[in-house]
């Protein structure tokens, strides 16, 4: 066999995979799209509903590190099954609920099934895959979430449009048991178990290598999030008419297709070296909106740009942040794979506050400066972590 090509058995988890993460970022991002459904189903402002897509995003960022920490020891097929009859339970209980308590903790409980069953995901992708397709198989994966965004939101909405709230629901619960099905017949056996205390893992985050590497997908998203965030007011700005802006929307979820293809890509060779450079490219496309936004034609042309750039950073990140514990701490390979996502989380919150902070104190557009000077920080640090690379390369 040659072990440095995919084999249909390969093809076939990496789909499984990416199936998995296309129906746990369906059902973390619908939610945006039918609070106003749940909030006059429940009797309660939109503000309090929006607490429930807070309140994920924030256990999602705290609750993953300490948990893919504290279960590094547990056999991981049978941990990943679990975890996903876990989201179906939690799916269907979001069915019948009846109050707003009762959802939030519902949310809370599915955002730590969320995020340790991401990074389960990419261990499992990094691990099973020859060397030099690793880079192919994460891109895959993430390629689920993109997908989500794609098609598993605008399907939610419409179900809830067509059935309630509780439609969508019911949705993700389903798709969570052909999930669940394609799991339990792909998911390898013999996969890496590390005991270890949540001490010595939490030890990995002492280092400064992967705090400079965490902080690049943090930075990189944050970038993108400061304008994409206010992207519907921006395109009102150019003119467009109010039923163009969701397929516009759906464009710009499409190109991120392509973004995620390049992703693996450039994860494929010399990784954190192109990435300077694509930070610095994403600096020039966003603030590129200042003026090309002007011209409604010109700013659509730029905002598909600014799609295509906007998870470059995926798959090289996530590869890098592995192989530094591989480096650094070895038994915490676990916890560098939940790394990512919530920098991610991270990036999206920091980004999407900064750029209203700049919204709010003026001219909107200034929020593509915001986005640009992010981007730029970012390739600062990705110059100096290539930088440490090259160096320690020398002295090994």
């Amino acid at each position: 066999m040659d072990h440095t090509q995919l084999s249909k058995r390969h093809w076939l988890l990496i789909l499984t995979l990416a199936l998995l993460t296309f129906v746990l970022g369906t059902s973390e991002f619908v939610i945006v799209g039918i609070l106003t459904d749940i909030s006059s189903s429940l009797h309660m402002t939109n503000a309090k509903a929006g607490t429930l897509v807070s309140a994920f995003a924030i256990t999602f960022a705290i609750a993953t590190p300490l948990v893919m920490s504290a279960t590094s020891h547990f056999p991981k097929r049978k941990w990943m099954l679990f975890l996903i009859g876990s989201f179906i339970a939690l799916n269907a209980l979001c069915v019948i609920s009846t109050s707003y308590i009762m959802l939030l903790i519902l949310r809370v409980m599915t955002a730590i099934v969320t995020g340790v069953l991401i990074s389960l995901a990419m261990i499992v992708a990094s691990e099973t895959m020859p060397i030099n397709k690793r880079s192919l198989a994460i891109s895959f994966v993430f390629g689920g979430f993109t997908l989500a965004n794609v098609v598993g939101v605008p399907i939610g909405i419409v179900i809830a449009e067509w059935y309630g709230w509780n439609g969508t629901f019911m949705l993700t619960t389903l798709l969570g048991g052909l999930a669940f099905a394609a799991s339990f017949f792909v998911l390898p056996t013999r996969l890496s178990q590390v005991r270890s205390s949540i001490r010595d893992q939490f030890s990995l985050m002492i280092q400064p290598r992967i705090l400079i590497a965490f902080f690049i997908p943090a930075l990189g998203f944050g970038a993108t999030y400061a304008v994409f965030t206010y992207l519907v007011p921006i395109l009102k700005g150019m003119g467009a008419p109010n039923n163009s802006i969701s397929l516009i929307l759906f464009g710009y979820g499409f190109l991120s297709i392509f973004s995620n293809i390049l992703a693996g890509r450039i994860a494929s060779h010399n990784a954190i070296g192109r990435l300077r450079f694509v930070f610095l490219a994403q600096a020039i496309v966003l603030t590129s909106l200042f003026w090309t936004t002007n011209h409604f034609i010109l700013g659509l042309a730029n905002i598909g740009l600014m799609s295509l750039m906007a998870i470059l950073l995926t798959t090289s990140t996530q590869l890098y942040l592995i192989d530094l514990a591989e480096i650094y701490k070895p038994d915490a390979k676990g916890l560098a794979a939940s790394l990512m996502p919530v920098a991610s989380n991270v990036g999206i919150a920091f980004g999407s506050a900064l750029g209203g902070i700049v919204y709010h104190q003026g001219n909107l557009m200034n929020v593509t400066w915001v986005g640009g000077i992010v981007a730029v920080g970012a390739s600062l640090l990705t110059f100096f972590s290539y930088h440490l690379d090259l160096k320690q390369k020398k002295t090994a």
